[in-house]
Order: structure tokens, then C-alpha cells, then sequence
């Protein structure tokens, strides 16, 4: 690690130490990064982009087959009319989370250890999105009507119930995407153009067209790079509120209904705790191996690993609290049906627990443990330094905490909770379908598919933005480059 110092004299005052390791210069930044996009597809890119992709198109195959059936190929029945779509639904805009906040809520704060991590966390927010945006779509039935759910003028007089929290998805869902998308977008254009410029030189006339074209005549003078940072601002400003805003509505459709496991004021916060918890954790198992992958070591560093981990032990910790306060207001509160969904739908196993309440083991008693040891267990391992910066144990505790347990835990709120309800003659349980299960691996591919594609064609480290936090930049640093090249000009 580089440390330099800087000051008034030299050595006696603060030191600053770099967000990049091994004293790179900003030449050797621009040369890795558009290494990546410019050098021949590696062969290990097809391998995985080819059966991301053939797993991809499971998605249109089975919305094709849905629509020509009908929402009765899924798993769904009477009680459980939300099952696997909603679980679905909320666990990928969880994971739409990180992204955002890292742009958003880390740049208001100047953390600018987000700037090796940002960019990538942004485009997996928008492919989450996307993910999610499918389930609740076609969950409705008849998807060629969802146009009802907005407020157009039409012949049967037919208008959005505002009363309904599903609606207020729609707006929360719709407005969170667009403005990431922007947000996204805008940050590009400067390293945009930087690959159009390349391009110009290499003759690459495509590139440099298709560059050109979304780089919208960027040439980094101080005007554009004066409405830049303002327009930057602006969107993490607006983004801020949207990170808190979007999952805690998502909660609402929960919360403002009477059913006994929903019917709690926690869920907001509990949510939002929950998606960062998960969206953070994704953001390390996607990183990890390309920085691997890539040789970005210098770039995204052990501390930029350990950040992470750090907030990961910290929402998880937030999450473990809001479980357990959900156990004692259940049980603290008098209600006896809240009490008895909570003991007899979640808790109940049939070792420990059921037999110490006398109770029967509750039919989805393994996936609430499973929830409580991925998210609650697995992430307190990060209190220990050696965990947070061994990549393989880091990656290996988000892949099977977090990533398994935050889906568990979408799984636990809305299954358990309405597959026995107050009338124990309506009651049932649910199994997923064929349908469910792959339309769900479609999802994943499709992620996986769009994620390749952008390291593949965009720079996946916001450069101008990393070069901006090097010592180099600080026109009072007088440490020469350490690897002799000179800076980029």
C-alpha cells in the first residue's frame, strides 16, 4: 500500500493514504481498464455468456407459455396467491439496493472509496431491476391490461385505485429504475468518451461511432465538466430518498394488510436494513472473481473488500434485530393470532423449539432456520479482520449468507404468513411449479447475461472518478508516478 505523505512540511503533518495500491499512474488506470473492452473476448468469457444466455431465454419461454395458459401453471393456490413471483419480485429489487446507495447516499457522504466499485454496483442495480420488473407484471394474469395500473384516460373509465399499496409499487418500482437509469448513464459519458478517443486512434470506426454517439460530444472542458458535477449532485440528491423510499413501499404491501406475520411497523426499515444487507453482499460475489479475473487487485483493494464486509456485518446486524423484535412484540403484544403465526407457521421445528411450546413443528419451519443462519449467523464471521480480507472466505460467506438467506427470508414473510391464516379450513401449502423454478434460473441467467455484456462493452471502473481520488491528483502531491510512465494527458 502507497502511503504519502503531503502538507505544508513534508512528513510531519497528515498523511494521505491511496485509494490505489502500488503507486499507479493515471495512464496505467486507463490502459487496465479499457484493457478490458478493447483486447479479444477471453475464451472464458464465452464459455459463460453462452449458457447465461441459453438460460436467459427461459424468461420469454416461460412468460410465452404463461400467457398462453394462464397464472395456473404456477405453483399458486387458495391461500397461497403469492408465493415464488412475490418472493421473487422482492428479492431482486433488494438486490437493486447496493447500487444506488453506493452512487447515491456514499457520494453525498465524499466516501470516495466507492469509486473503484460504483459503476459495476450501478449496472447490477439496473439489471435487478429489470429482473424484478417481470414477476409482478405477469402475476397480475393478463398482462396485455397492466396499462390500467396507470392514470390514462380511458373508454371504460377504468382508474388507478390510489388506496392500493401495489399501485404505489408501480410509481416507487417505475421512478427507482428510471432514475438509477439516468444516474448510470450520466456518470458514463465522461469514460465514454475517453473510449470513443481510443477508438479514433485504434480506427476502430464502430467503436468509435457507437462511443461517440452516447458520449454526446463530450471533450472535458471546464464548462462540461461544471454542469456535469452539478447534474451529478442533482440525480444523488433525488437517488438519496428514492434508496429509502422504494422498499419501504415495497413493505407496505405487507404492512397494511390485517394478516397476522405482515401486519407490523418494523417492515420499513426492516426492509430497506435487509435489501442493503443483500444488495451489498451481491455486489461482493460479482466482484470478487472479476477482480480476480481481471487483475484490477490494485484498483478494487483488500480495503475496498473490508469496507464492504464492514457494512454487510452491520445491516446484517440490523436484520438480526429486527428479527428478533418481530419474535418479542409477537409474543410481548397479546395478539394471539400474531403470537401463534409466529410459533406455529415459522418457529416450531421439531427438535428444539416446537417440543420445548408443545407445539407441532411448523410445515416451513427448516426455511425460517435457514433464514436465521444465513443472515443472522454467517455475516458476524466479518467482525474478525481475517475474514473480511481473505477473498476466498468473504466470498465464500456472502455467497451462501446473504445471497441464500435474503431470498429465504421473502420466502418466510409471505408463504408462512398466508398458507394458515385465521380460518384453519382455508389453510394449505404451497409447492412450487415446474414454472416457478425455472422462470426463477431464467432470471438469474438473464442477470448473469446482461452483467457479461457490460464488462464486456463499458468500463466497468468509473476512471476519471478513481484518478480523481489518486495522490497524483492533488496538485500539492510532489511524489513522482512509481511506474515511471507518466501521467495521461
Amino acid at each position: 500500500m502507497n502511503e504519502l505523505a503531503f502538507g505544508p512540511a513534508k512528513g510531519n503533518m497528515m498523511e494521505k493514504r491511496s485509494l490505489v495500491d502500488n503507486n499507479r499512474s493515471f495512464h496505467w488506470i486507463t490502459e487496465r481498464v479499457s484493457g478490458i473492452c478493447e483486447a479479444k473476448a477471453p475464451l472464458w468469457w464465452w464459455i459463460s455468456i453462452v449458457p447465461c444466455g441459453l438460460i436467459a431465454t427461459l424468461v420469454p419461454a416461460m412468460l410465452i407459455y404463461l400467457v398462453a395458459t394462464g397464472v395456473g401453471i404456477w405453483g399458486l393456490n387458495q391461500p397461497v396467491s403469492w408465493a415464488w413471483d412475490i418472493t421473487n419480485f422482492v428479492f431482486w429489487i433488494g438486490i437493486g439496493h447496493a447500487g444506488t446507495l453506493i452512487s447515491a447516499i456514499l457520494f453525498l457522504t465524499r466516501q470516495k472509496w466507492r469509486t473503484a466499485v460504483n459503476r459495476s454496483a450501478e449496472a447490477m442495480t439496473i439489471f435487478a431491476v429489470i429482473c424484478a420488473g417481470i414477476f409482478p407484471a405477469f402475476h397480475v394474469g393478463r398482462f396485455w391490461l397492466v396499462w390500467f395500473l396507470a392514470p390514462v384516460p380511458n373508454a371504460n373509465a377504468i382508474w388507478p385505485n390510489f388506496k392500493s399499496p401495489l399501485l404505489w409499487d408501480v410509481f416507487a418500482v417505475s421512478t427507482y429504475f428510471t432514475v438509477s437509469l439516468i444516474f448510470w448513464y450520466v456518470g458514463l459519458i465522461p469514460d465514454l468518451a475517453t473510449f470513443r478517443d481510443r477508438a479514433i486512434k485504434m480506427g476502430n470506426k464502430i467503436k468509435a461511432w457507437a462511443y461517440g454517439f452516447f458520449s454526446l460530444g463530450w471533450c472535458g472542458s471546464n464548462r462540461q465538466w461544471r454542469h456535469y458535477e452539478k447534474a451529478y449532485l442533482i440525480l444523488a440528491g433525488i437517488s438519496t430518498p428514492l434508496v429509502l423510499s422504494v422498499h419501504s413501499i415495497v413493505s407496505f404491501d405487507f404492512a397494511t394488510s390485517v394478516i397476522p406475520g405482515w401486519h407490523t411497523t418494523i417492515f420499513p426499515p426492516y426492509f430497506v436494513a435487509g435489501a442493503i444487507f443483500g444488495g451489498f453482499a451481491m455486489v461482493l460475489t460479482l466482484l470478487i472473481p472479476f477482480r480476480a479475473i481481471f487483475k484490477l487487485h490494485d484498483i478494487i483493494t483488500i480495503k475496498h473488500i473490508d469496507n464492504m464486509s464492514k457494512i454487510v456485518v452491520l445491516t446484517g446486524t440490523i436484520v438480526g434485530y429486527a428479527y428478533l423484535s418481530e419474535l418479542f412484540i409477537a409474543w410481548y403484544g397479546a395478539n394471539p393470532y400474531e403470537w401463534w403465526a409466529f410459533l406455529n407457521n415459522r418457529v416450531a421445528d421439531p427438535y428444539i423449539f416446537g417440543p420445548l411450546a408443545g407445539v407441532d413443528p411448523a410445515p416451513y419451519w427448516w426455511s425460517y432456520w435457514l433464514m436465521m443462519i444465513c443472515n443472522v449467523i454467517a455475516p458476524q464471521f466479518f467482525w474478525f479482520k481475517y475474514f473480511r480480507k481473505n477473498v476466498y472466505w468473504c466470498w465464500a460467506i456472502v455467497f451462501l449468507g446473504p445471497n441464500v438467506g435474503m431470498w429465504f427470508e421473502r420466502f418466510v414473510i409471505i408463504v408462512t404468513s398466508i398458507h394458515r391464516d385465521f380460518l384453519p379450513g382455508a389453510w394449505g401449502y404451497f409447492s412450487p411449479s415446474w414454472v416457478d423454478i425455472t422462470l426463477f434460473v431464467g432470471t438469474i441467467g438473464l442477470f448473469m447475461f446482461l452483467f457479461l455484456l457490460f464488462v464486456r462493452f463499458l468500463p466497468m471502473i468509473t476512471m476519471f472518478e478513481v484518478k480523481a481520488v489518486m495522490p497524483q491528483a492533488d496538485p500539492h502531491n510532489d511524489v513522482p508516478d512509481g511506474d515511471g510512465k507518466g501521467d495521461e494527458k
